[in-house]
């Protein structure tokens, strides 16, 4: 539809496209296999060209599309970086622009959720948009009592882009097969269509969002602001201002660096012990730097509810990485929760070789994060022996946000430039470290 950046008709084309392609390219391949050429060369030309054309057509559409793809990025560091790279600037350039809505669709949706006299309930709104998003957009105002708020209102037609999508990429799932072969996708793509629709009830998250303000108030380190009014597709919470985590990444100094690193673990790390939540969009634009040293936090739209705190494999198998543990007995936890699929085989010297780099940020007292650390990560993804266990991995429906929020907050890390103490914050909120399982501090 007109709100959003591709109507219908066309979103569902561009995904429509991909099957046809994977099969003509499947057809070419057979051709050159049987003109001479040797089977494996061929296979990885099928490869390449699939992931090209699979992350290209995600990567042109937002809603559920741009979902499975933040998803499956976690895998792309186990692609060819011709392929890997523009998918990132690809992905990176659409999460930061969307187009803003008209004021007459803004004002629309306020007086379909708030009233006809919507105006009323504030002193002052901005019509002019402070952010923009894949599902809607935040508005500065000032509410009746005084308070400054910021007002998040929901692109219509929103949630029927978003099944459209997902009920496409149902039918095409088969074909990430062909890049990873140890991923089951279609378990992933249930649980990132019931992910999106949670995303798309802002009451859901403003019960989310009030949440953790409740858990962190009065809390030296982290803010969280508080809800103010909330309907189906508008969502009014306290303004919070401070220097965006983007602006200290740019220009912060060392100091502030590493203070925001430090702060941002400990929240992230924190929530499942002391909300039961796991925020899953660290991404810079949710967080600020406050006057007073805290650490803001904004956005809880995608948030994982974890009952029982964070999953105990993740520390156990922190603490058999750490302490050279028997890595038949790694293999054996990443079996036994869904991480290596029956049937399909792994090299154990090749998966320690995988591993053993993952732990090293919380294997010391101290850590320092950088681009440069990253970019050998990325090139010792890029090696055929870890690519190939890379590939073979799968990623369980239940960990989809654990993924997300792992590899994208030391992504944020990286950016920081930041150093400090980062063992101390596993040992202080991860279950599961240590010889036995051990509960995470709940404070």
């Amino acid at each position: 539809m007109s709100d959003l950046p591709y109507r219908a008709v066309t979103r569902t084309a561009k995904l429509a496209s991909l099957p046809v392609g994977v099969a003509g390219r499947a057809a070419l391949g057979l051709g050159k296999r049987l003109g001479g050429r040797p089977a494996e060369l061929v296979a990885q030309e099928l490869q390449q060209r699939t992931a090209d054309q699979i992350f290209r057509v995600l990567g042109e559409l937002k809603g559920g599309a741009l979902k499975l793809g933040q998803a499956l990025s976690i895998f792309e560091a186990a692609l060819p970086p011709e392929i890997a790279g523009p998918y990132r600037a690809t992905l990176t350039r659409l999460q930061e622009s969307a187009p803003p809505l008209p004021v007459t669709t803004v004002h629309r949706v306020l007086a379909a959720d708030l009233g006809p006299n919507w105006r009323r309930q504030f002193t002052d709104f901005d019509d002019r948009p402070a952010a923009a998003a894949s599902i809607g957009q935040v508005h500065r105002a000032i509410w009746q009592d005084g308070r400054q708020v910021a007002v998040k209102i929901q692109y219509p037609g929103a949630g029927r882009a978003l099944s459209s999508d997902f009920a496409q990429l149902s039918r095409v799932g088969r074909l990430f097969g062909v890049l990873m072969p140890g991923l089951d996708v279609k378990p992933m793509l249930e649980e990132l269509r019931a992910r999106v629709v949670e995303e798309l009830d802002y009451t859901l998250e403003a019960q989310a969002q009030q949440a953790f303000a409740d858990a962190f108030a009065g809390d030296p380190d982290i803010a969280v602001p508080g809800v103010v009014a909330a309907t189906d597709h508008v969502l009014v919470t306290e303004w919070m201002d401070g220097t965006p985590l983007a602006e200290v990444i740019a220009i912060g100094t060392p100091a502030e660096r590493n203070a925001a690193g430090m702060l941002l673990t400990r929240f992230l790390f924190s929530g499942p012990a002391r909300v039961r939540m796991l925020h899953a969009d660290p991404h810079p634009g949710n967080f600020r730097l406050l006057p007073d040293g805290r650490l803001g936090v904004l956005d809880f739209g995608a948030v994982d509810r974890l009952p029982d705190g964070l999953p105990l494999v993740f520390g156990r198998l922190l603490w058999l990485i750490h302490n050279d543990g028997d890595i038949e007995t790694v293999e054996r936890e990443l079996r036994e929760h869904g991480f290596l699929r029956p049937g399909v085989t792994v090299d154990v010297g090749e998966l320690h070789a995988f591993l053993a780099p993952l732990a090293e940020p919380s294997r010391g007292d101290s850590f320092a994060f950088s681009r440069e650390w990253m970019r050998g990560e990325a090139a010792r993804y890029s090696d055929l022996r870890t690519a190939n266990v890379a590939r073979r991995l799968n990623l369980p429906p239940s960990y989809v946000l654990i993924h997300r929020v792992s590899t994208a907050g030391v992504g944020v890390l990286c950016q920081l430039d930041c150093a400090g103490e980062f063992r101390a914050e596993v040992l202080r909120w991860v279950p599961g470290y240590g010889p036995a399982s051990e509960p995470a501090e709940v404070a």
